[in-house]
């Protein structure tokens, strides 16, 4: 099972850098850099919700399994 997390792909899509959306949900850019680069080992419901709202998408659009 593969996880794809498509952050970088949203934050260009949306013109937004990684600091501002950090500042937009509340969550250190070091922890939004591990869940970027996929070494982070899983993710809040919360914090996930928190990412789609600031960036008006799905979790789908972030998260993809392969």
């Amino acid at each position: 099972m593969i996880i794809i997390v498509n952050l970088d792909v949203m934050l260009a899509r949306r013109k937004m850098m990684l600091k501002e959306l950090s500042a937009d949900v509340g969550i250190s850019v070091t922890n939004l850099s591990l869940l970027k680069t996929g070494k982070a080992k899983g993710i809040r419901f919360s914090t996930l919700a928190a990412i789609c709202k600031s960036l008006d998408c799905t979790p789908g659009d972030i998260l993809e399994y392969q």
